[in-house]
């Protein structure tokens, strides 16, 4: 926005004052009827024209303040209009590059028009109890296509977001308290992770798998450890090799957006396939469905193990291999590319063989006494 003074000529020597006013990518003028003279040339003379563009000046700083009110004016109308599931669509939109979180918050979005059923409810007018409520329908009464009940961690992830979208809006400055962050969330439940053992990860290798693509994709997570997100996109550019070092990822994790390094294993290599160039996808063809979960329960029950194992499982296979193996949790944190250590510690939780190994000691000590 600009309020400027500009002159237009007159006769006799003299110009007509006007405003040249910019704003909102508009232009338009407003004439003051002063009319000082273009070129005095005695004191006198230029002592009145100085006396009328003071007038002027001042009329200019009217204009420009009363403009700036009216845009605060129109900014806090606009505000007060905005509707709740727009911004939350919005917030969504900016996800799009991470496709695991987008995917949370386009299933949050999806559970929010349901609750609201086609009602504009504005921004600005959510409350506490506003927030209790969606808190409540996701708890105990939304229900997925298939007529089931969310489970509690879901719950959790879903409501998180809904917070995560009031408290942005709280900074961005939209809304005029934080009930985000003053309501409380959902308490998660612990879950098992299944993981797989040094026995059945070879046995799979051996094993036939009616999608050899997707047992290449998922042993090469379970001797990297990284998601399928990460593996679906990654190119071969993203692995180098050098002698001294062997091979490595440089590569920009979907999830976090954080630039990792990663070193990996020779044996990784062996399901990556043939080198190809450098913006080729390592696994070219490889993207996610149901019937690639089918396939590989299917791979898994084909070798005898009845649990139930995701893709995600090859994640939790590396961080509990590593564990068992005596890997210092922070080394295994950096590994997994994890930003809080306790994130990892979740492994340190899982890992039965360390487990069976510290009962063994008491074992020993019953060998020696005897």
């Amino acid at each position: 926005m600009s309020v400027e003074i500009r002159e237009r000529d007159l006769e006799k020597g003299k110009v007509s004052l006007y405003l040249d006013i910019y704003t909102d990518g508009k232009r338009t003028y407003q004439f003051l009827k002063l009319y000082p003279l273009k070129s005095p040339k005695t004191t006198k003379d230029r002592a009145e024209r100085n006396e009328i563009y003071r007038k002027a000046d001042a009329m200019r700083v009217k204009v420009e303040s009363d403009l700036l009110n009216q845009n605060e004016i129109d900014r806090g109308l606009r505000k007060s209009q905005l509707l709740f599931l727009d911004y939350f669509k919005a917030l969504t939109e900016q996800r799009k590059r991470s496709k695991g979180n987008y995917g949370g918050w386009d299933s949050t979005y999806k559970i929010l028009t349901q609750y609201y059923k086609g009602k504009k409810i504005k921004l600005a007018d959510l409350t506490d109890e506003s927030l209790i409520a969606i808190k409540s329908y996701i708890s105990n009464e939304y229900k997925t296509k298939s007529n089931i009940r969310l489970s509690t961690n879901a719950t959790v992830s879903y409501f998180n977001k809904v917070k995560a979208c009031l408290n942005q809006a709280f900074d961005e400055k939209l809304i005029a308290d934080k009930i985000g962050s003053r309501v409380k969330g959902i308490k998660g439940e612990e879950t098992r992770r299944e993981y797989l053992i040094e026995e059945e990860i070879l046995a799979i290798e051996k094993a036939e798998c009616e999608m050899p693509l997707l047992k290449d994709a998922f042993l090469f997570s379970v001797y990297t450890g990284l998601r399928w997100s990460d593996i679906e996109s990654l190119l071969w550019k993203h692995i180098q090799f050098t002698a001294d070092r062997g091979y490595s990822l440089n590569f920009r994790q979907q999830k976090t957006q954080g630039i990792e390094y990663l070193p990996i294993a020779n044996k990784a290599m062996e399901f990556a396939g043939e080198r190809q160039g450098d913006d080729e996808r390592v696994f070219k063809g490889l993207h996610y469905s149901a019937w690639n979960n089918l396939k590989l329960r299917e791979w898994m029950i084909e070798d005898g193990i009845k649990r139930k194992i995701t893709f995600h499982c090859a994640r939790h296979t590396h961080a509990t291999l590593l564990m068992t193996k005596n890997v210092d949790i922070y080394t295994v944190s950096k590994m997994l590319g994890h930003r809080h250590l306790k994130t990892t510690q979740i492994y340190a939780n899982v890992v039965d063989q360390k487990k069976l190994n510290a009962v063994k000691i008491f074992d020993d000590l019953n060998k020696i006494s005897k």
